[in-house]
């Protein structure tokens, strides 16, 4: 009986091998430089636009690993008819969960420049006190929302005078710096 299960065991490694040596089973080094060339593409969005260089590899190392363990020959994925669809999905799925991890990374979602621009924060803050801002900010987004879609849905209404998202940048802005903000409609 051992002989059987050795020998079996024995002709499984060997046809197991023989088919693993057909198809790659991880991307080599040009493969994921291919990747993160196209992923280039997307650090116009505004999360991504507000990251570090150090901060945006890092992004793009979750994105290519994420991409590589779900599909693990890089011809069969390159080649998908929809594979910029799916690289898409990964990209905001990868920005979701980075958000559910941590509100404060509203920072990149309402970077300080636009911020600046939409009156809502005075220009000239120094580091720390847009740090306060954002760690209020969050604090206030965390105690609002039980969960990433709530967020995502408040953000998508963001355009309403009454918007919530609108009110706590107000509230953190009159609370740390006694700025006054008018929230003003921007569309229906």
């Amino acid at each position: 009986m051992k002989k059987f299960f050795l020998s079996l065991t024995l002709v499984v490694l060997i046809f197991g091998g023989l088919f693993a040596c057909g198809e790659q089973t991880k991307w080599n080094r040009e493969e994921r430089q291919a990747m993160r060339n196209l992923l280039r593409d997307y650090r116009k969005l505004v999360y991504l636009n507000d990251l570090s260089e150090a901060e945006y590899m890092l992004f793009t190392d979750r994105v290519l690993a994420s991409i590589e363990e779900e599909y693990p020959v890089y011809t069969t994925f390159i080649e998908m008819p929809a594979v910029n669809d799916t690289v898409q999905v990964y990209v905001v799925t990868t920005i979701v969960e980075q958000l559910a991890a941590d509100a404060s990374n509203m920072r990149h979602l309402y970077p300080y420049r636009d911020l600046v621009a939409a009156n809502i924060l005075p220009d000239g803050l120094n580091r720390a006190q847009q740090n306060a801002f954002y760690q209020c900010f969050a604090n206030a987004v965390d105690n609002t929302y039980a969960d990433v879609g709530q967020l995502v849905n408040a953000m998508l209404a963001d355009t309403v005078k009454n918007s919530q998202i609108a009110q706590m940048q107000a509230a953190c802005s009159n609370q740390l710096f006694g700025w006054t903000v008018e929230i003003i409609e921007v569309g229906n």
